[in-house]
């Protein structure tokens, strides 16, 4: 019961949290005033002035689209190089070395499309000036790259027999300026107070309390008994002649707070360390994990706010916030379920799996410290947004827990998804919707006042599609390339759950892993870069051809005849279309691998 009341309470807190966040989003993108323009506009007008950006300028969808692409190549060759000189550059007080290329393209590609998929640890690899100057540079402006795509989107919808939707410039600096630095600011503050770290020191090395012994497989060595003067260690009386006594621990410093804040808000998912937010200096507690956790579908919720405002059409945004949610609860539920029962294995020979006498189901993978039902919870926030971010082991999960995480991803990571790109995902699949829906009652399809027609159809279904197209065809090559079978830490259809995980994230722009699985290899480091830059950039193209077109069109008058968008049917349809062409795209797959792995374990 306290768990139910768990997943309650963080449901109603982000819905709480959002409805006010996406009334002021709305404000800053209209240049209304805030309670923060006296201290932020000044700013806003200043990069303005340094970069001479025409506040009023009106671009067409295709400048708009050439602006972003400029931008986001830019900040990739930027990134690129940061990592193969931080060797020869300052704020490298571990003397770490170049990233080599092709990690290094991989981590570029994966930063600039908000992915944030990590072949590395990051405490062991890149130094204080990348991951500050570039990863969480590009943590803020692909975050803002998305949330702009949307609103060329939403002034599409607005704009009348015109093809202007804005300058991307300004869009751009309002966004980082006005929404995300402030939030971020507060957010990082309060992880600092609950002690998340955050200092500019080089990494320590502190002594155990208790020295431990570890084989010459990197194995700890339990019952070990060790004598530190005789440099020995003995196990049921033989002595372990490759043994290693081990008595001091590294411990990676740095400015984690920081960039923890933006990887959650702006849906990045990037870890400060390689485990992410399981480590206890990156999340180490009740109160950091909610703020986290939280964070990571703050703005994707408020933006569906923001949208039903901006539209003119409250109803409108609410319809789609609900769409997204009951998928959401779904989703969670089915996790919290698969993972609270466990499997057969954990319950058999009689042992009783229960709540009272120890943590209960299935706890592989998870911290002590936040138990099943918040491990649950953020893996269905993190994957249900394309954030990426983990404080359990997704790998870990059992059969069907983990097929759901993969089947978020694979539907387009638009059940809240992205900041921005989640919600125009979302909004093309309303538009197939409608199109499917004026078929079937012989009506010229219609939406928000506008006509949708053969351009509009293409775009969206391109829009839709490109997850799918990604994934599959990404993970089927790399299932005959040979190479890749030694990347996978377990076999049979674990090991494809592995891979097709691998490659749902990469082209969902999630970032998120079956931590087992090995990707610093050259094949796997370049065609999940390509896939990621794919998925990422194709929708953008895609979406800004769909404002331009809707931009020029004329508003139509709502007749009794008019299929309503805001009603439960509507809803239903909505759900229906998006889990319909994620079931007939990846059913197959997912029945190669954790379906497989599910009634194995059954029968």
């Amino acid at each position: 019961m306290s768990a139910v009341i768990q997943y309650i309470l963080y449901l109603a807190v982000l819905i709480v949290l959002a409805i006010p966040l996406g009334a002021y989003i709305k404000k800053v993108m209209d240049g209304e005033k805030t309670f923060l323009s006296k201290i932020l506009t000044p700013c806003e007008n200043a990069v303005y002035k340094v970069m001479r950006v025409d506040k009023d300028e009106q671009m067409t969808w295709k400048k708009y689209a050439v602006s972003v692409l400029i931008f986001s190549g830019i900040g990739l060759v930027f990134l690129f190089l940061l990592q193969l000189l931080q060797g020869v550059l300052p704020g490298n007080p571990q003397g770490l070395s170049g990233v080599k290329w092709d990690l290094s393209f991989n981590t570029a590609s994966s930063f600039v499309t908000n992915t944030n998929w990590q072949a590395y640890s990051g405490e062991s690899t890149l130094s204080y000036l990348t991951q500050a100057l570039g990863l969480t540079v590009q943590n803020f402006v692909s975050a803002a790259t998305g949330i702009a795509v949307l609103f060329a989107l939403i002034r599409g919808f607005i704009k009348v027999k015109t093809d202007g939707l804005g300058s991307f410039w300004v869009d751009m600096t309002r966004i980082v300026i006005h929404i995300l630095i402030p939030l971020n600011l507060v957010i990082a503050l309060c992880l600092v107070g609950g002690g998340v770290i955050q200092n500019l020191k080089g990494a320590d090395t502190v002594s155990l309390v208790e020295p431990i012994a570890v084989s010459a497989d990197g194995e700890i060595l339990e019952n070990a008994e060790i004598d530190l003067e005789a440099g020995t260690v003995t196990v049921d009386g033989k002595v372990v002649e490759d043994a290693e006594i081990v008595t001091e621990q590294f411990v990676p410093m740095g400015p984690a707070a920081s960039q923890v804040a933006i990887k959650q808000t702006g849906t990045n998912g990037g870890g400060y360390m390689g485990v992410n937010s399981a480590h206890p200096l990156e999340n180490p507690n009740a109160f950091t994990n909610l703020i986290e956790m939280l964070s990571i579908l703050l703005i994707p919720a408020a933006l569906c706010f923001t949208f039903g405002k901006a539209v003119k059409n409250k109803k409108q945004g609410v319809a789609i916030f609900m769409a997204m949610f009951i998928c959401l609860a779904l989703a969670l539920g089915s996790i919290a379920v698969s993972e609270q029962l466990a499997t057969p294995q954990l319950a058999q020979d009689g042992v009783n799996i229960s709540m009272t006498d120890q943590a209960g189901g299935n706890m592989e993978g998870k911290e002590t410290r936040f138990g099943i039902a918040t491990s649950s919870t953020w893996a269905a926030f993190t994957t249900a947004a394309s954030n990426g971010s983990v404080n359990s082991m997704h790998d870990s999960y059992t059969p069907l827990g983990g097929m759901v995480t993969m089947l978020l991803m694979q539907l387009g990571e638009v059940i809240f998804g992205g900041v921005g790109c989640g919600l125009y995902g979302m909004l093309a699949f309303a538009i197939l919707t409608v199109f499917i829906a004026g078929l079937m009652v012989g009506r010229t399809p219609e939406f928000l006042g506008k006509k949708i027609e053969p351009y509009e159809m293409k775009w969206s279904v391109l829009v839709c599609l490109a997850t799918p197209i990604a994934i599959l065809i990404g993970s089927g090559l790399a299932a005959i390339v040979p190479s890749v079978a030694d990347s996978l830490n377990n076999g049979g259809a674990h090991g494809f759950s592995e891979m097709l995980y691998t490659y749902s994230s990469a082209g969902g722009n999630n970032g998120s892993a079956f931590a087992g699985f090995n990707a610093n290899t050259v094949f796997l480091n370049i065609s999940l870069g390509l896939v990621m830059l794919f998925v990422r950039f194709l929708p953008i193209i895609g979406t800004l051809a769909i404002a331009g077109s809707l931009a020029g069109k004329k508003k139509i008058a709502t007749s009794a005849g008019t299929l309503s968008t805001t009603n439960a049917m509507f809803v239903f349809l909505l759900i229906f279309i998006v889990i319909l062409i994620g079931a007939l795209s990846f059913f197959p797959a997912l029945a190669l691998g954790p379906l497989a792995e599910f009634f194995s374990n059954v029968i």
